[in-house]
């Protein structure tokens, strides 16, 4: 199932976020954020933060630490593989696949580096159509309920 929805600022991007993951019941799920620079990943994640009921404003894109952690309801693991090499980003695998069997949430942008696909994620894909307008496709094989209202 795909679902595309539009957005025309930074704040519907991040309300699109909670109410995924709300719709999707918060634990266990992994997000995989594909997108350009400036394109609104980092944004998405901030509304993951908000749909576990922690601080969004303490989110900020792990590029140079690599992974970030945030705890609301459950622990959101975010990750950001931007400046890491191919091989770098095979060494950094078990790790990933470590956050991902484990309990929470795992976001990760730049998953387009991973080499080899993963299963059981979900793909939230990000496209810049000019100012402050982006398409988010969100790709599952889960049911979900996107109409699930934010708080």
């Amino acid at each position: 199932m795909i679902v595309s929805v539009r957005s025309h600022s930074e704040s519907e991007t991040e309300k699109i976020a909670e109410r995924t993951i709300r719709g999707f019941g918060r634990r266990n799920r992994t997000f995989f954020l594909y997108g350009d620079l400036g394109a609104g990943k980092t944004a998405f994640v901030r509304g993951l933060v908000q749909g576990i009921d922690s601080d969004p404003d303490e989110v900020s894109s792990p590029t140079f630490v690599l992974a970030q952690q945030y705890v609301g309801n459950t622990i959101l693991h975010h990750v950001d593989l931007y400046r890491l090499t191919s091989k770098e980003v095979d060494e950094f695998e078990p790790q990933l696949l470590e956050m991902m069997s484990g309990e929470g949430v795992v976001a990760v942008e730049w998953a387009d580096r991973l080499e080899r696909p993963l299963s059981g994620v979900i793909h939230v894909r990000i496209e810049d159509d000019g100012g402050n307008d982006r398409t988010i496709s969100i790709e599952t094989t889960d049911e979900v309920d996107f109409e699930s209202k934010p708080s």
